[in-house]
């Protein structure tokens, strides 16, 4: 059978970004850059940045799970970093996927902190697909089509099959190097002025959607490489904000706006190129508005006022556990989150009590994980742990609905309807 020349032309996925001139998408970006400067100027002390950037890898892998199909619990994920797992089975496997994310964002981020890469390289991508598989045990290497044939996914390796995703066929699969190359070519390029640099990341995660490079795994990967983007320009907020959550709160409409952004040119008012720039246009102002509203809303949970007002109100209503010393422990919980870390004489000074009487303090909330410390006699350092999340940072993670029963792969294969095997892959 003969493959249209659509799906081995690299023209096939132009335009690549909406034209310019749109004035809300200007809009949006300014204010996401102001947001954006905002929130980093929240968070001063290296030490409560960390474990802010922490919670926030935390929140990435919880909510890509969630649009994905896979539900865990923050606890889940806190319980898989401590290589604790669950002994159900599917439930073991969302953990090491969720584990997976979080060391392949570590990675990632130490990877774009040491030098340039260039993100949009089929290079770069390949790495992505290939690091996340390669923190996966080989049982999750494998999904399934539509009709239930089992495939194997190589790490790093481009799909060498066709498929249909909803009711878009991505390009063939002997093209996937030139279709990589182009969009590297076009969003990598010295072309991009500073003020499109946000709709050029919402338009290449729709693009390397469309292309579908990989077996499995696509959707994980535009989410990372959005993320790498966003560190690229600056505006990941010092790794505070996340755009997970956002398109999981939004996972219809997300859904919708990608297969828009799919369809192919409708009229002579729809732009010059194969595909719609309407549809494009749509997706990128929705891509845009959750970023807005994700910086937002984490810059209002991390405004210090308001924190330790937060702060104050789990010692007094719900640290019920805590019989001793809990006035003394907020204390030093509230001076840890202004400053990050404090000396262990410092807890003294905080509520003028005497050595014994602070030592006490000190073990009860390394003992409760309301702090930490390196050593023994080492500083204190702040501690954000599952139990305390829901009152210091409310909404953080939103109890969606159970999407899995939606999933129709394997374990640990990608099963929304922008994945490779949901919607039916060709044998």
């Amino acid at each position: 059978m003969s493959i249209p020349e659509v799906y081995r032309s690299q023209d096939s996925m132009e335009p690549l970004m909406p034209k310019g001139g749109d004035p809300h998408l200007a809009e949006l970006t300014c204010e996401i850059l102001k947001a954006s400067g905002r929130l980093a100027a929240h968070v001063q002390a290296p030490r409560v940045l960390e474990a802010l950037a922490a919670i926030v890898r935390e929140m990435n892998c919880y909510y890509s799970n969630l649009i994905e199909g896979h539900k865990t619990t923050p606890r889940d994920i806190e319980r898989a970093m401590e290589k604790d797992f669950s002994k159900d089975p599917t439930q073991r496997d969302n953990q090491l996927l969720g584990l997976a994310h979080i060391e392949v964002e570590k990675q990632m981020v130490a990877r774009l902190a040491q030098g340039t890469p260039d993100v949009c390289s089929a290079d770069f991508i390949c790495w992505l697909h290939g690091e996340f598989y390669r923190h996966l045990p080989d049982s999750l290497h494998w999904a399934k089509t539509a009709a239930g044939k089992r495939y194997r996914i190589v790490p790093g390796a481009f799909r060498d099959f066709m498929v249909d995703v909803g009711h878009h066929t991505p390009p063939h699969f002997d093209a996937l190097p030139a279709f990589l190359a182009r969009f590297r070519e076009f969003y990598s390029g010295g072309s991009l002025l500073e003020t499109d640099r946000l709709v050029a990341i919402a338009s290449a995660h729709h693009r390397l959607a469309w292309i579908h490079p990989f077996g499995d795994g696509n959707g994980r990967v535009a989410r990372l490489h959005s993320h790498a983007l966003m560190i690229r320009y600056g505006i990941d907020g010092r790794g505070l904000w996340t755009l997970s959550r956002g398109l999981a709160r939004h996972r219809d409409r997300y859904y919708r706006f990608l297969d828009e952004a799919d369809q192919r040119r409708r009229n002579d008012f729809d732009g010059r190129g194969n595909l719609s720039h309407l549809g494009l246009t749509a997706f990128c102002t929705f891509f845009l508005e959750i970023m807005l509203d994700q910086i937002q809303f984490m810059s209002g949970l991390l405004e210090l006022p308001a924190l330790r007002t937060r702060v104050e109100r789990y010692f007094q209503f719900e640290a019920l556990h805590i019989t001793r010393h809990r006035e003394a422990l907020m204390r030093v919980v509230r001076t840890l989150v202004d400053e990050g870390e404090i000396t262990r004489a410092r807890v003294q000074e905080i509520n003028g009590k005497g050595a014994t009487i602070s030592a006490e303090i000190i073990r009860e909330g390394l003992a409760d994980g309301l702090f930490t410390s390196p050593s023994p006699k080492g500083p204190l350092h702040v501690a954000f742990p599952d139990k305390v999340r829901g009152s210091y940072f409310p909404q953080l993670f939103l109890d969606l609905p159970d999407l899995s029963a939606e999933a129709d792969a394997e374990p640990g294969g990608d099963t929304s309807p922008r994945s490779g095997s949901s919607r039916g892959l060709s044998a």
